[in-house]
């Protein structure tokens, strides 16, 4: 039983590869999972999650945390004892990657999972990296975006991913150092990287 975890510059095929490569193993691909379950655990809207990780990390974030009421939280919250801030969040976070980790046969996108699971004995580290204008053509022909549109996605998650590494203490997050294995997808194409990862996994 083995878990994935996968890292990528935005644009550069994480989610498509991911849900690839669980299908081609008959893996959960866990992404939105992890959302639910923290809605679970932490009684918190999978809305609200998912507002929340669009801008942890970023000075929206540290504003919110230290000047919006409980009784507007109370609102957007799914119960009445839901709360969530960035120290909840990652403790729980921690907690469900390890879960799945150890239920093992699955696909871990993002959320610092290379970290979380950095000495797991069951994990397989990818990375995906790919040079900006590549970035941007692919949110265009996958996701229905403008070339402008697309542009503003990929420097906006840039931005927040380099914000929220930050919020974890860690700069190295591109280190090939860190992973089994880097996928320049400016020289692969989706299906030879599907191929290449299961041959490692196999």
């Amino acid at each position: 039983m083995a878990v994935v975890t996968i890292s990528r510059q935005f644009g550069s095929g994480g989610r498509t590869l991911g849900k690839m490569i669980a299908e081609e193993l008959g893996y959960t691909f866990a992404d939105n999972e992890i959302i639910q379950r923290l809605s679970k655990e932490a009684n918190i809207s999978a809305k609200w999650i998912r507002s929340f990780e669009k801008e942890a990390g970023s000075r929206l974030s540290r504003i919110t945390s230290k000047m919006v009421s409980k009784r507007w939280l109370d609102r957007v919250l799914a119960g009445e004892h839901g709360y969530l801030d960035e120290e909840i969040y990652l403790d729980y976070m921690v907690l469900i990657i390890a879960q799945i980790a150890d239920e093992g046969d699955a696909v871990i996108l993002g959320r610092g999972s290379q970290y979380i699971l950095d000495d797991h004995p069951a994990a397989f580290h990818i990375l995906l990296i790919d040079e900006l204008e590549n970035r941007i053509e692919f949110m265009v022909e996958h996701y229905e975006m403008t070339e402008r549109q697309a542009a503003q996605a990929v420097n906006y998650e840039d931005r927040r991913r380099a914000s929220l590494y930050r919020r974890l203490g860690k700069k190295n997050y591109n280190d090939p150092a860190l992973y089994h294995l880097v996928l320049n997808m400016g020289r692969l194409d989706l299906q030879a990287a599907l191929k290449i990862v299961c041959t490692k996994l196999r």
